[in-house]
C-alpha cells in the first residue's frame, strides 16, 4: 500500500516551517505523522540531513514523497538530483507541487526537475556572488580573520618546537593542508607550554 510522505525545511531557527505545512495541505496532501521537518542549510546535501535521512529510512517501494519547492531538497543541482535519483532507485515518487511540476517519475516532470535544479543552482551561485561583492566593497573578509583561529596558534606552537608541517597535522588533528596555510601565519605572541 502506498503511503504519503511530506518534507519541509527551512534554513535557519527563526523560520518556520507552518507555511510549507499548510501549503501542502491546500493542495491536498496531508500526510498526518508523516510530516517530517527540520531546520537545517539547504547546502548540506538532503541525504546528510538527520530528519530527511530518517524520514528516508522508514520509506518504503511504492511511497510518495511531496515536497512543496524543489529547494527544499536543496540549493545545489547536482545534490538535488542525485536525491531524487536515490528515491526514485528505491521505488519512491517524488512529487513536487512549485510550478505545478507534479509527479517527477514522468518524462514533464524530469525535464521539470532538471530546469528546476540548474535554476535552483542559479540561484545559490548568485546569493554567493553577491555575497562576495558586498564584502569587497565594504573591505570586510568572510569569516574569522586566520590570525585570531585557534587552528594557528597550535600550529605555530607545533612550528616553534621543530615539529614538520606532517608531524603538526598529526600532533593537531588539522589536515595537512590547513597546517600548510597557517604555517607563515605572523601569530601574535605564541606561548608555549
Amino acid at each position: 500500500m502506498s503511503r504519503l510522505f511530506a518534507y519541509a525545511r527551512v534554513s535557519t531557527a527563526e523560520q518556520t516551517n507552518d507555511n510549507q505545512r499548510e501549503a501542502l495541505k491546500a493542495a491536498g496532501y496531508d500526510p498526518g505523522h508523516r510530516y517530517y521537518e527540520e531546520k537545517i542549510s539547504g547546502r548540506v546535501p538532503a541525504l546528510d540531513r538527520p530528519v530527511f535521512r530518517r524520514m528516508i529510512d522508514k520509506m518504503e517501494q511504492g511511497d510518495r514523497l511531496v515536497v512543496l519547492k524543489l529547494d527544499r531538497l536543496g540549493r545545489n543541482a547536482a545534490d538535488i538530483l542525485q536525491t531524487v535519483e536515490v528515491l526514485q532507485e528505491q521505488g519512491i515518487s517524488v512529487t513536487l507541487l512549485d510550478g505545478g511540476a507534479g509527479d517527477l517519475d514522468s518524462a514533464a516532470g524530469r525535464l521539470f526537475l532538471t530546469l528546476l535544479a540548474a535554476f535552483a543552482q542559479f540561484e545559490s551561485d548568485r546569493i554567493s556572488e553577491r555575497t562576495r561583492e558586498g564584502m569587497a566593497r565594504s573591505g570586510k573578509k568572510a569569516g574569522r580573520p586566520v590570525g585570531q583561529s585557534p587552528a594557528v596558534a597550535h600550529v605555530q606552537r607545533c612550528r616553534q618546537r621543530g615539529f614538520t608541517q606532517q608531524e603538526t597535522a598529526t600532533a593537531t588533528g588539522l589536515s595537512l593542508s590547513t597546517v600548510k596555510r597557517h604555517w607563515s601565519v605572523a601569530a601574535p605572541e605564541v606561548v608555549t607550554e
